[in-house]
């Protein structure tokens, strides 16, 4: 059987380390492994691939893939595979939600930590040599205690499930939308609404967390009028995806003060072009998607993907299937 990993990016933490095929060798001797780095002339490897690992897959390649039976993603998000081809094929997809979830989770955090204790302010004067505690209190969104605050979660998946636990470690009341609000509270949630009240749980957040899938019915999901529907004290966090955030109406936002602060480590474009309205605003901090690099990023990937291939040779359910109708 062959197992065709091929993962090209240009951060090169987020391509596939010599250890990671050497381990799968050893581990699995009796399969053949092939690992590229490289999309180009991929077709013919495709060919007589059973499994593949891989980042995206465009629709003339799945064609090339005669007895491909599953696809692993080593990201989070799968939308750049749900064309209608492959959807309504019988390969299987999984995805990484659990190896990126917990280092995501913490992220959060440190984003709600930086905008409560206006820490990118204070940077900012250290790198002027000012002392600048007048304006950091006097100034913009004021100092928050975390403890007694509202967070919002927009998801309660791999992601949200671990930040609803911390922040309410912290003192916070967690409040949640979810599709199947039928599931009902997670861990450390105190009230969850049905995505159809998401202006009611925006209306009472002090915090807003952007933690879904990219599909249909989240792209665009914090619009202007979302916006409105948030506290004017509020400050807004997206580490979903950027194309479920309107970026102009998110500028305006901050620029009129209509909502306090925001930080994102998504956007649609990436990186934001020179003239994005989103580089100058102080009330915005922006990460450049690191919300889910770790240094034991392929340590994880492979604990995950030995674990499923164990479980497909011996025909047992695979970890994290990925519905492929629903598109997460």
């Amino acid at each position: 059987m062959k197992v065709l990993i091929v993962v090209q990016h240009r951060l090169d933490l987020w391509n596939v380390p010599a250890w990671f095929g050497e381990h799968l060798r050893c581990d699995f001797p009796k399969l053949q492994f092939v690992i590229r780095n490289r999309y180009e002339r991929i077709e013919q490897e495709l060919r007589d691939a059973e499994v593949l690992f891989t980042l995206s897959l465009r629709p003339a390649q799945f064609a090339e893939a005669r007895v491909l039976r599953w696809i692993h993603s080593p990201s989070a998000a799968v939308h750049q595979f749900m064309f209608p081809e492959f959807v309504n094929s019988d390969v299987l997809l999984t995805n990484s939600r659990e190896v990126h979830g917990p280092v995501v989770a913490e992220h959060v955090m440190a984003l709600i930590f930086a905008l409560a204790k206006k820490i990118p302010e204070a940077a900012r004067f250290q790198q002027k040599h000012e002392w600048g505690q007048e304006s950091i209190v006097n100034e913009g969104r004021r100092l928050q205690e975390l403890a007694g605050s509202t967070l919002g979660l927009i998801g309660v998946g791999s992601i949200g499930e671990r930040v609803a636990k911390m922040a309410a470690a912290m003192g916070m009341r967690v409040i949640a939308a979810r599709e199947h609000v039928e599931k009902g509270c997670p861990e450390g949630v105190e009230q969850v609404f049905a995505v159809s009240d998401l202006d009611r749980l925006l209306g009472q957040s002090d915090f807003v967390v952007v933690a879904v899938p990219l599909t249909s019915a989240t792209e665009r999901l914090i619009n202007a009028a979302r916006l409105a529907a948030m506290k004017s004290s509020a400050c807004l966090i997206n580490v979903g995806r950027g194309a479920q955030v309107d970026e102009i109406a998110l500028a305006d936002a901050l620029r009129s003060r209509r909502i306090a602060g925001a930080a994102l480590d998504v956007f649609e474009e990436e990186p934001p072009p020179p003239d994005s309205p989103l580089w100058s605003l102080d009330n915005l901090l922006i990460t450049p998607h690191t919300a889910g690099l770790t240094d034991k990023l392929w340590t994880r990937h492979y604990e995950l993907f030995s674990e499923n291939l164990r479980r497909y040779l011996a025909h047992q359910p695979l970890l994290y299937l990925v519905d492929k109708r629903k598109g997460y």
